[in-house]
């Protein structure tokens, strides 16, 4: 039988060239400190070259983009892609950002380091290259974490290659239970990873969306989000919501009042006598409540 395939091998230091190309050596002298990928730095022609598809970066801003465009303009392609060879064609490694620029600035070739990279290892060079960027955002990271771990790889392993700890890339990879709409949210940035981490503690779709709404909508804090995901505490006799559940009127007056203000509402007591509870989460939350309450007034 044979032994598993390391899925985390030699890293990008190991491929890509990061220091500027060293001076030139007399005639004679050699170069024994020349990098080989340096050496194989070559003009590609950007239409000859197509995208990584396992390429982890899944968002690309058309404004950044464009901006980087007009800088290529201006000053050319600073730093090399990395390409493989595919059959008559190439495959980008690293580099996708560049090379979507070239072409919004019209460019027929672009600077590429032509490497010889196993198709397995493309999410790895590609991922740590844009870790060490800090291009990506959490699902994206989720989505790669998660494909590693597909090929072999432990949570550990990968945490040690893009400098995590184990339980950041796990809690990474929960990200994945949200739902697909949810996901976009971390990915426009409109949730925040602790947003994100808030929701996944609530068991339910509908209090996660609820949640979710009531965070974009009110701009809530993480520590706001947080409090109100933490679970309901079990009704009983004589307790809040446990009281008003014996009473319809009350129970609806009380159901009435959680949609309305979006937080939890406890009616305690009769119809006759009794004390209705309301809770906030912040000064904001206070005061978004008591307009409600109060129309704003």
């Amino acid at each position: 039988m044979s032994s598993p395939r390391n899925a985390l091998g030699r890293g990008i230091g190991a491929l890509i060239p990061t220091s500027p190309a060293p001076p030139p050596v007399p005639t004679g002298a050699g170069a024994p400190g020349e990098s080989t990928a340096r050496a194989r730095e070559r003009e590609v022609a950007v239409a000859a070259i197509d995208p990584n598809p396992d390429q982890p970066r899944r968002v690309f801003d058309s404004a950044a983009l464009q901006t980087l465009s007009e800088s290529i303009r201006v000053h050319g392609v600073l730093q090399p892609v990395v390409v493989r060879r595919a059959g008559d064609r190439y495959e980008l490694v690293v580099g996708e950002r560049r090379w979507r620029a070239s072409k919004l600035a019209g460019l027929q070739t672009i600077p590429a380091v032509v490497l010889d990279i196993d198709p397995r290892d493309r999410l790895e060079v590609a991922l740590i290259e844009n870790v060490q960027r800090r291009d990506l955002n959490p699902i994206e990271l989720a989505v790669a974490f998660r494909t590693l771990s597909d090929t072999g790889a432990t949570q550990e392993e990968i945490g040690e290659r893009v400098g995590m700890d184990r339980s950041s890339v796990a809690n990474h990879v929960r990200l994945l239970e949200l739902a697909r709409d949810i996901q976009s949210d971390v990915e426009a940035g409109r949730l925040t990873l602790g947003h994100a981490k808030a929701l996944l503690s609530v068991a339910t779709p509908e209090r996660r969306r609820a949640l979710r709404d009531r965070i974009v909508d009110q701009q809530l804090s993480v520590r706001a989000a947080e409090q109100l995901a933490r679970p309901r505490p079990p009704a009983t006799p004589g307790d809040g919501e446990g009281s008003s559940a014996r009473d319809p009127h009350l129970q609806s007056v009380a159901d009435a009042l959680r949609q309305r203000l979006q937080t939890r509402v406890r009616v305690k007591g009769s119809a006759e006598r009794g004390r209705v509870e309301i809770e906030y989460f912040g000064l904001e939350d206070f005061e978004r409540i008591t307009g409600a309450l109060l129309g704003d007034v």
